[in-house]
């Protein structure tokens, strides 16, 4: 029987794999995490898909449990600013879009152009971000009780991502962490070895299969099943046993980040609920609102510059407040390995795969990567086919999150320098090629977007081609001949909606504070 787990390497990746597993199994398994005080986390991941209540759900845990003690905030989506053209925005919300007639909302909106702000016409969450509004009224309700897969008390029990049937209307941005810091103690609490330690040599008998780890003070740690969370070094997948990472280089170049952790008087200045990313001349700037800081940081390709000018860029940017901060520079490892099970070792995080921080999908990656390892657990006959359809559900996800993120670059209207001019001419994944040509005379649907689960669905392409404005775009012929009314009452009911809300809601730093 498979029960013995060893996780190396702790951080966001090795304690969400560790608590989730002990939530899936209890005590029918042992978990072992082994991390090294001398070696730092990344922590550039600090927020999430909407996705990711699924996995607290699984856990138990509610929002006052956890987001108080990660000093978290809600996130309705992402604002893209400078990216079609200096000093405009639109939001990518977690809101699915409205159909009239047959059409979504966007199609018509393409057709009558009631104003300029496509997100504002389509979608109520717009006009919540740039009113700095919580999803939740102060006595917890949240917005609006559209969300079939919701219990009565708002909560789902043990639910994963394929069960996703609806779109929630928020996500989190926290501290990474804390948050592993939290899920330290409910781990250690429920049973999770914690060994805090060097890892020195990994083991493996004649066939090839890791028998242990050996620590510098603790000795061999044997198990059944080992789980690198090693981050972009690989220790275990790509070191030892010598799986290939397969490079995303060539259609994705940014390969460097440089990262701040600004302090903040949210009571004065107030907490947006979105994350931003701000376009810049060789790359982009994320801005992620915590309750007590910002964190920032300034996403790059090294072949169009250097740390030095990134960082100055970074501290321009931040203004005064960015003074005597340490900055923290990284080096991405942008890809995926070839495959992320390889005998008894399953890579979870930055071991398995990373797309670069655009659209917060890092923590994404891990919560899929453990879910799947749930579904696909291996028995003592360790079945091949578990192992492949794994490898496959991990790949598409991977490769799905390339598409979409390349879009962004192919996309965009912005062309004032050569990396923004080399994005419109870089090659692109020949399917998303394909598609990308159909688009053009007809907007993405279900059944034209990347086919395999990746956590976006057609509405996410339609609100990137729709605000990045660089792609020549046509609504259908069909709404020449039929009548448009319809929609222009949905789009007075968008705008109703949004007052209302804005009106009625508190603003994010009221609920939090009053959660604080």
């Amino acid at each position: 029987m498979v029960n013995r787990v060893v996780v190396v390497g702790g951080g966001t990746s090795g304690w969400m794999s560790a608590s989730y597993l002990k939530a899936a199994f209890g005590d029918r398994i042992s978990v072992t995490v082994v991390e090294s005080d001398r070696v730092p986390t990344i922590g550039v991941g600090e927020a999430t898909f909407s996705t990711v209540r699924h996995f607290f759900e699984y856990l138990g845990l509610k929002e006052t449990d956890w987001m108080p003690a990660c000093n978290a905030t809600y996130k309705l989506g992402i604002r893209f600013e400078n990216w079609a053209e200096q000093g405009k925005h639109f939001y990518h919300p977690f809101e699915r879009l409205r159909v009239v007639d047959g059409f979504p909302l966007t199609d018509w909106w393409l057709k009558q152009r009631p104003s300029e702000r496509f997100d504002v016409d389509n979608f109520v969450m717009a006009q919540m971000g740039d009113n700095l509004r919580s999803p939740r009224l102060l006595d917890g309700t949240l917005f609006e009780q559209s969300n079939g897969d919701l219990g009565p008390d708002g909560s789902v029990f043990k639910s994963t991502l394929t069960e996703q049937d609806t779109q929630f209307p928020y996500a989190y941005q926290f501290d990474a962490a804390l948050l592993a810091k939290y899920l330290t103690e409910y781990g250690v609490n429920r049973g999770v070895r914690h060994v805090v330690d060097d890892v020195v040599e990994t083991k493996l008998d004649d066939r090839g299969w890791i028998t242990a780890v050996a620590t510098k003070d603790h000795g061999d740690l044997e198990a059944d099943l080992f789980i690198d969370c090693t981050g972009f070094k690989g220790l275990l997948l790509n070191e030892k046993l010598g799986e290939p990472f397969v490079s995303f280089q060539d259609t994705l170049p940014n390969d460097r980040a440089v990262a701040l952790r600004v302090p903040q008087d949210t009571a004065k200045t107030g907490i947006r609920p979105y994350t931003t990313a701000t376009a810049q001349e060789a790359g982009w700037i994320w801005t992620i609102p915590l309750f007590d800081r910002i964190g920032t940081g300034y996403v790059y390709s090294s072949d169009y510059c250097d740390p030095e000018e990134a960082e100055r860029t970074l501290r321009e940017f931040v203004g005064p407040d960015a003074a005597d901060l340490e900055a923290n520079h990284i080096r991405m490892r942008i890809g995926r390995s070839r495959n992320s099970w390889t005998k008894n070792c399953v890579a979870i995080g930055l071991s398995s795969g990373f797309v670069e921080p655009l659209e917060s999908t890092g923590i994404f990656f891990i919560q899929h990567g453990i879910e799947q390892l749930v579904k696909h657990f291996p028995q003592e006959d360790w079945a091949t086919q578990l192992r492949d359809s794994y490898n496959t559900a991990v790949n598409h996800c991977i490769d799905g999150v390339r598409e979409f993120l390349v879009l962004h670059y192919r996309a965009a209207k912005r062309n004032d320098t050569k990396y923004w001019q080399d994005a419109k001419n870089r090659a692109v994944p020949d399917a998303l090629a394909a598609r990308i040509e159909q688009w053009k005379t007809k907007m993405p649907d279900a059944e034209t977007i990347y086919p395999h689960y990746h956590g976006f669905e057609s509405y996410s392409y339609v609100s990137m081609l729709l605000g990045l404005q660089g792609l020549p775009l046509r609504a259908p012929g069909a709404l020449d001949l039929m009548d448009g009314s319809a929609a222009a009452e949905e789009f007075e009911r968008v705008r109703a909606t949004s007052r209302e809300l804005v009106q009625n809601l508190p603003s994010q730093y009221d609920y939090l504070a009053q959660a604080h």
